[in-house]
């Protein structure tokens, strides 16, 4: 890799290094200057040494996104850090969607493993069938969108993974988000809490989805409601593919 415009928009899983792809980290080894959230940048400090490092608060995406694209076009091979995947809720899009306006800069994807492969790993296996990931953060999409995709989804009967499930000014969102899923579903379908996955702290929990309802959780928190087949074994989150036993 030497100096060029080249900007690798890097997914680096939940932060550890385990659970890094080896992609990631011989892009952020051999890039001249990361950029990313702070909290995300602090995850792989220690591949970071003698770089020039930028950072940008929560909310600042797009200033975050054009600080990196202006780095590279000025001739260096820039990473820029996004958690879980880059392309699932990440800055991939965002880069893409500016890269007209810097046109000399090769943009190139490094996927990571995303939140709910590593929270469905954490739980056991509730991913096995067809299923459906939602956001519930509302900066970005209106509620009312996110209300008709949990019910369509609900109805469909997918396995859904819930991201951003609740935070300060959303403390209801999951509540209500169960409320729609259980206009098709029943009380004790089977769900699970995946929280600080991969770091310090972890913890998983499988409950009911009318516990879940009730169930106190936050941004660090991936949320798994279970299909009509979703079962408990062994103490794991199950959905069963459908093979003949």
């Amino acid at each position: 890799m030497g100096s060029f415009s080249k900007l690798y928009i890097v997914g680096i899983g939940p932060g550890n290094p385990e659970n890094m792809t080896l992609r990631a980290r011989q892009v952020l080894l051999a890039s001249e200057v990361i950029v990313g959230y702070p909290v995300y940048v602090e995850l792989v400090r220690s591949l970071c040494e003698g770089k020039e490092i930028l950072t940008t608060p929560m909310r600042r995406e797009t200033e975050r996104v054009r600080l990196a694209l202006k780095k590279a076009s000025e001739g260096n091979a820039v990473a820029l850090v996004c958690s879980g995947d880059a392309g699932v809720y990440g800055m991939s899009g965002l880069a893409l969607e500016l890269s007209p306006e810097y046109p000399g800069v090769e943009i190139e994807t490094v996927p990571g493993v995303s939140a709910m492969l590593s929270g469905a790993a954490v739980l056991g296996a509730p991913l096995m069938n067809d299923f459906a990931v939602i956001s519930l953060s509302d900066l970005m999409t209106p509620w009312e969108t996110i209300e008709k995709r949990l019910d369509l989804a609900a109805r469909a009967d997918f396995v859904l993974c819930l991201y951003n499930p609740s935070s300060v000014k959303r403390r209801d969102h999951l509540k209500n988000a169960c409320d729609i899923v259980l206009r098709s579903a029943s009380p004790e379908t089977v769900c699970g809490l995946a929280r600080s996955i991969g770091r310090e702290g972890e913890a998983c929990r499988i409950l009911t989805l009318r516990e879940l309802r009730e169930a106190e959780v936050d941004m660090f928190t991936t949320v798994f409601i279970g299909n009509s087949q979703t079962k408990v074994i062994g103490g794991r989150m199950v959905t069963p593919r459908g093979y003949v036993l």
